[in-house]
């Protein structure tokens, strides 16, 4: 394994090429816009439910119950083509190359790459849920789950069933409330949304969700940075026509809490659901990288488009058509075209229209940190379609650090 990751990132300079890491979710129905073929979105078979996520540079594995595929969630590096064609998990390349891949801040600080990103893309809204921190995580032997959302428009043409996304609680709701919420679990609709408040959706915004919240998101695309974990239980029996079953209301809870509907009480961050300045705390507007003006002259654009939590961060970058530009970072990313061709340091970039399940594309790859700071050259082949990517970094991205 340590020779073939060697041999992707010279191969890559410094690059790495993903394949595509699709996902499915039993409880789920796709939304149909990641762009896989739609003969493929029940490709894993039905009893698996349909994939409505694409996993991005993750070396997390999908926690999907006992017919979880092996390394299902695990994104792959593609060395060499044609018949020569050869893979390796990114996880194991991670371990392989260390520092020479992610950094040495992160490589020292976790061992490992710490966070992942993914395309969910359902119909309908998800059941009002919630991730545990690192405490309540830990008590199950994993990691707490901060996330954060974008809605990107090229994933957007249509906005699911319900575009809205139930956050937090609506202030004054009190323990006792909740509490019976969670009794009525098994009696069909437990109403916990009935406590909440729905916030629209709306493309190229994005939400803060740290561990703790309760949230029901709703049905647009999402682009979604995390901390390396798939912990969450859910708290709602009823999602619009869909039931939930009650062993998730339980998920990565310790077994002898089973039943202990205090500490699944004791989970929820109160003050976070309670804040009556939560837009103001958790909503997202893309935020310039650099002054706009001086960007534009230089060929390209970027935006921060998740920048609250300091467990990641992630970037828009947009080339500008016909332009060729260095893009610098001070820190190791992934990245996934969603608009346009052209070229990304070695590499041919391009944004499919269509995917097979299976099939491999030039449309992700991971940067390492040296490449990145050095700066990576990027070229934009169209005369009319701009380069557009999102670039998922891990813990305090230096870059980041300004801005909180």
């Amino acid at each position: 394994m340590e020779a073939i990751a060697q041999r992707a990132l010279a191969q890559g300079e410094g690059i790495l090429r993903l394949a595509p890491t699709w996902v499915p979710r039993s409880f789920c129905v796709p939304g149909r816009r990641i762009k896989l073929h739609p003969d493929d979105y029940y490709a894993l078979g039905g009893a698996r439910g349909g994939i409505d996520e694409r996993w991005l540079a993750s070396t997390t594995p999908a926690n999907n119950g006992p017919l979880t595929g092996p390394n299902e969630g695990l994104s792959e590096v593609v060395v060499g083509d044609g018949a020569s064609t050869q893979r390796v998990l990114l996880r194991d390349a991670v371990a392989a190359l260390k520092g020479d891949l992610i950094g040495e801040r992160l490589w020292q600080a976790y061992g490992a790459w710490p966070m992942y990103s993914k395309f969910f893309d359902n119909q309908g809204p998800l059941p009002h849920h919630i991730h545990h921190d690192d405490h309540f995580a830990g008590l199950t032997g994993q990691f707490g789950k901060p996330e954060a959302y974008y809605f990107p428009a090229q994933l957007n043409n249509h906005g699911g069933d319900f575009p809205y996304t139930f956050f937090g609680l609506e202030p004054g709701t009190t323990r006792d409330q909740v509490r019976r919420a969670l009794l009525d679990f098994n009696k069909g609709d437990n109403r916990i949304t009935s406590l909440s408040r729905a916030y629209r959706l709306d493309a190229g915004t994005g939400w803060d969700v740290p561990p703790g919240l309760l949230h029901a998101p709703g049905s647009l695309c999402t682009y979604e940075p995390q901390k390396a974990s798939d912990v969450f239980a859910m708290y709602q029996s009823l999602a619009g026509t869909t039931v939930v079953p009650e062993d998730l209301l339980w998920k990565d809870t310790p077994p002898d809490k089973h039943g202990d509907v205090e500490h699944l009480l004791d989970v929820i961050d109160w003050d976070l659901n309670l804040d009556p300045h939560f837009v103001e705390h958790r909503f997202m507007r893309p935020r310039p990288a650099r002054p706009p003006a001086e960007m534009r002259a230089a060929g390209y654009v970027e935006h921060w488009v998740c920048y609250k939590s300091d467990a990641f961060s992630a970037k828009e970058l947009t080339v500008l058509p016909g332009r060729s530009v260095i893009i610098r970072d001070e820190a190791a990313y992934g990245l996934i075209a969603m608009q346009g061709h052209g070229t990304l340091g070695r590499w041919q970039i391009e944004t499919p229209a269509l995917i097979r399940y299976g099939q491999l594309t030039h449309d992700e790859f991971f940067v390492s940190e040296t490449v990145a700071r050095a700066g990576v050259h990027i070229e934009n082949l169209s005369v009319t379609d701009p380069l557009v990517m999102l670039k998922h970094f891990g813990p305090q991205n230096p870059s980041w650090v300004c801005l909180k």
